[in-house]
């Protein structure tokens, strides 16, 4: 085996586990979040603006995990492009 095959065989072993840990925490993110508005509902007790404030930090996660995908999705597709423009004869 090569290393161009070896490169690209590690990169998408890595982008796959990365996508797939990335599931994992978008669907336990929504579970969590789906739990605390359930809960939101029935807390009479908290004031508006606490719930305001547990709303604005999930949507600040989502923003966050959202911009770190794309910022990964952007860094595979750069060693790719470093990866297939390295010389074949090295």
């Amino acid at each position: 085996m090569n290393q161009d095959q070896l490169l690209k065989q590690m990169l998408d072993f890595n982008r796959t586990i990365f996508e797939n840990t990335l599931n994992t925490i978008t669907l336990l993110q929504e579970q969590v979040e789906r739990v605390t508005n359930s809960c939101l509902e029935r807390a009479t007790w908290l004031p508006q603006a606490g719930k305001t404030v547990i709303n604005e930090w999930t949507n600040a996660c989502k923003e966050g995990r959202e911009s770190f995908k794309s910022s990964m999705d952007e860094s595979f597709k750069k060693a790719e492009a470093f990866f297939a423009d390295f010389p074949k004869d090295q």
